[in-house]
């Protein structure tokens, strides 16, 4: 995925390819943004082709500067948290859970893809970014205890002692199987080990199952969700 800009002095904004299409552009922000800082950036990928800028998932005070420059919702999430105590039971599921191998990535972006809509699916930039989006991470799969194969995943991060719950997916056919469980249980020992003491998780809204499945492993929904903000470039700007 190539950075079409880093912020110009300390790094604060920062866009890349989305999901391969260089047409738009996808934006991170780090800290606090100006509306200046916004628009030079608008200018910058308009100047370069872009058709559209999303921003990624931010909460209700961090959006502001992109709501200025006239960035619309385009997709609302639940942000859920735990504590990392108590840790839920694993439940008796017939599948092998191990660290994610480079040779995985093929099939796990086929569950990928069977598990989330279009707009959400993770593409193997995505699934880099992940695992490289925290200090520390853990990656791991289950396995189809017929022949092996991922047919499900998780990427667990961590940062002091928060964690986070970045990626979480499984085949549809072996879903409500407990494969999910076992693998957020598994994230959530691992946090424990290195002493997180707190766990944060966002799905869409429109996900009523993913929904059903952390709350009922002890998560509790924030009272202000995330936005995915879009900008459309093909128009002049302000």
């Amino acid at each position: 995925m190539s950075v079409l800009h880093r912020g110009r002095d300390d790094g604060r904004l920062r866009a890349t390819t989305w999901r391969g299409d260089r047409a738009v552009a996808q934006v991170v922000s780090r800290g606090a943004v100006s509306d200046h800082d916004v628009d030079a950036l608008l200018t910058e990928l308009q100047a370069r082709g872009c058709r559209a800028a999303l921003t990624a998932a931010l909460p209700p005070l961090e959006q502001a500067p992109f709501l200025a420059a006239g960035f619309v919702e385009h997709e609302r999430l639940h942000l859920l948290r735990r504590s990392v105590e108590p840790l839920p039971s694993s439940p008796a599921v017939d599948a092998r859970i191990r660290r994610a191998r480079r040779g995985d990535r093929p099939a796990v972006l086929a569950v990928d893809h069977l598990a989330f809509p279009p707009f959400w699916r993770f593409d193997d930039q995505a699934i880099d970014d992940a695992v490289e989006a925290t200090p520390s991470a853990r990656f791991r799969v289950g396995l189809d205890p017929g022949s092996d194969d991922p047919v499900g995943y998780a990427v667990t991060g961590r940062a002091g002692s928060r964690g986070y719950l970045q990626r979480l997916a499984v085949h549809p056919r072996c879903q409500r199987s407990g494969l999910g469980t076992a693998l957020v249980a598994d994230g959530l020992r691992w946090l424990r080990r290195w002493g997180a003491r707190e766990v944060l998780v966002n799905t869409q809204e429109a996900n009523a199952a993913a929904l059903a499945l952390y709350e009922a492993l002890g998560f509790e929904r924030e009272r202000h969700g995330l936005a995915v903000l879009r900008r459309d470039l093909s128009a002049g700007l302000r």
